[in-house]
């Protein structure tokens, strides 16, 4: 018995010592010592626990966008990608008279800056594209739906914790037991970023949801942990690389400019005593010393002279600038940054020369997954809490929406966002898969229209009334030429001029003997109808 006990305690240490045997659990000279690694583990707001970090984060971010060469265009790049020009609303109700009204409702709205923002300023789709850009640059933003029916923009920076509070606040969110956000701790515009928000007065509270759970504060963030209250923005990997890359090009101008300076070097011999030269006519400054004395230092310039003391040899340097690794270097940084932004460096710098065309479309092809993902969560976090508080408010404002809101509340907000898509490298290959595809029944002309930010009810009853004021119009032209056509001459038909006209000889005009023509009268070509004719012409 004391036997088989001991095996089982041997037996029990020693998987105790296999869960532990990960060279990442264990500490050497060779794993590197990293801050905020807790042994007893924390949740994703560990990590920003101070509103500090977190706005000097946001404000690092902010800053790279507004001064790098790179990152700025690169986000300007993954946002014009993402939304191009909109996502499409397809309001499908049961009631096609109530799709018509919600979808003309929506169209006025979105398209008219003065309605849709606060600012008067944005249409819905620059709202888009801006919810985007802050996401990925600031972490998340906020919208507030106001009675006016506009949108107000909150940037993240306003989102604040009171220093004094003893609430569950977390980075501006009042949280409960299960950390659902109850209320959105909004700053005024004028609170100085850097200064630390001391009083609760000092901010506004919104409820994040009304007293039927409808949500009517909208973040929008793309968490990366379920514990995460708040967006990170997408630069927080590469603040350093990025810092280093412009480093680098900086240090790279420099010795460019250095090695473009002509310099003539004299070589003197010792106990030279002729006359000094002219001196170096670069700037000159003086350095102090640790040891109290001074030092003359000598500005670099084109065409400045370098002399050196008696006896003393002076060699020319000229570097290459910039050296054979340089640019491999630059490469590998570019590529770090563009992987975090989630693009190809070859998108980055609009550059496909370094790949082949099936490189290119396989690093396209991948870019463009995480593309979907982006317009998915922005799709789910902006478009439809938006839509949803648009209808509701319009059915309160028309009866007929109302009653169908109170008929069935389900089919009444019943609707779908096409997000776009991206057209094939090769625009030929992309029509005929939609044609192929409409052909097998793999999907509708109002999902493929979508998908190219086109609306079909809007496009088939634009082809329709086109055609038809087309073919009216050829009929007026043609019974004008017709009218002065005499008998045995070729007539001109509608169709062809709109080039329309069938396979077969032209009709003749009406009246003419089938046997003139070559023919029986039983094998008379079709002609126009009389309406087709100018009154003059009739009865001939």
């Amino acid at each position: 018995m004391m036997g088989w006990w001991s095996k089982q305690k041997s037996l029990a240490g020693a998987f105790g010592e296999l869960r532990a045997d990960y060279d990442a659990a264990k500490s050497s000279r060779y794993v590197r010592s990293r801050t905020g690694v807790s042994a007893s583990g924390s949740g994703a707001d560990y990590h920003v626990r101070s509103d500090s970090d977190y706005l000097r984060i946001m404000e690092l971010a902010r800053d790279l966008d507004r001064n790098d060469g790179v990152i700025g265009q690169a986000v300007t790049r993954l946002v014009d990608n993402v939304v191009q020009d909109g996502f499409t609303l397809d309001v499908n109700t049961s009631d096609v008279g109530v799709n018509k009204e919600l979808k003309a409702r929506w169209k006025d709205w979105s398209e008219d800056p003065d309605q849709c923002s606060d600012t008067g300023e944005s249409t819905f789709t620059d709202l888009e594209k801006l919810t985007l850009r802050h996401v990925i640059i600031d972490g998340d933003v906020v919208h507030l739906p106001l009675k006016s029916g506009a949108l107000e923009t909150i940037e993240g920076h306003r989102v604040r914790t009171p220093s004094r509070t003893k609430r569950n606040v977390v980075l501006g969110f009042l949280l409960d037991e299960r950390r659902r956000r109850l209320q959105c701790w909004i700053t005024k515009e004028d609170v100085d970023p850097w200064r630390s928000v001391t009083n609760v007065n000092e901010i506004t509270p919104y409820e994040v949801r009304d007293r039927d759970g409808r949500r009517q504060v909208f973040q929008v963030y793309n968490p990366k942990r379920q514990s995460q209250t708040r967006g990170l923005t997408a630069l927080a990997p590469v603040v350093n690389t990025a810092g280093m890359l412009d480093d680098i090009q900086f240090a790279q101008l420099v010795k460019q400019q250095i090695s473009t300076c002509w310099t003539v070097l004299h070589e003197r011999a010792l106990g030279y005593d002729g006359l000094n030269g002219v001196g170096a006519l670069g700037s000159v400054s003086t350095e102090p010393l640790a040891d109290g004395t001074t030092r003359t230092l000598n500005g670099i310039a084109p065409g400045m002279e370098i002399f050196g003391n008696p006896g003393e040899k002076l060699t020319g340097y000229s570097p290459q600038v910039p050296n054979q690794e340089f640019f491999p270097h630059v490469t590998l940084i570019l590529s770090i940054l563009a992987v975090n932004l989630g693009m190809p460096v070859q998108m980055l710098l609009l550059d496909p020369t370094k790949t082949n065309f099936s490189g290119w479309r396989g690093a396209i092809d991948q870019a463009r997954i995480g593309f979907s993902e982006m317009q998915r969560w922005e799709r789910t976090r902006f478009h439809r809490p938006v839509y949803l508080w648009k209808a509701r408010a319009w059915a309160f404002e028309d009866v007929a929406l109302g009653r169908a809101l109170e008929k069935d509340s389900r089919d009444y907000f019943s609707h779908e966002w096409h997000p776009p898509t991206w057209r094939y490298i090769e625009p030929l290959k992309d029509a005929e898969a939609d044609a192929l595809r409409l052909e097998k029944g793999l999907s509708s002309p109002r999902r493929i229209h979508a998908e190219r930010g086109v609306d079909w009810d809007d496009l088939f009853v634009e082809m329709v009334d086109d055609r038809v004021n087309a073919i009216r119009y050829a009929r007026e032209q043609a019974a004008i030429v017709n009218a002065g056509v005499e008998d045995g001459d070729e007539r001109v038909s509608w169709r062809e001029l709109l080039g329309m006209q069938k396979d077969g000889p032209a009709p003749k005009a009406a009246g003419a003997p089938a046997r003139a023509r070559g023919g029986d009268v039983d094998d008379v070509d079709e002609v126009d109808t009389v309406d087709d004719v100018d009154e003059s012409t009739k009865g001939t």
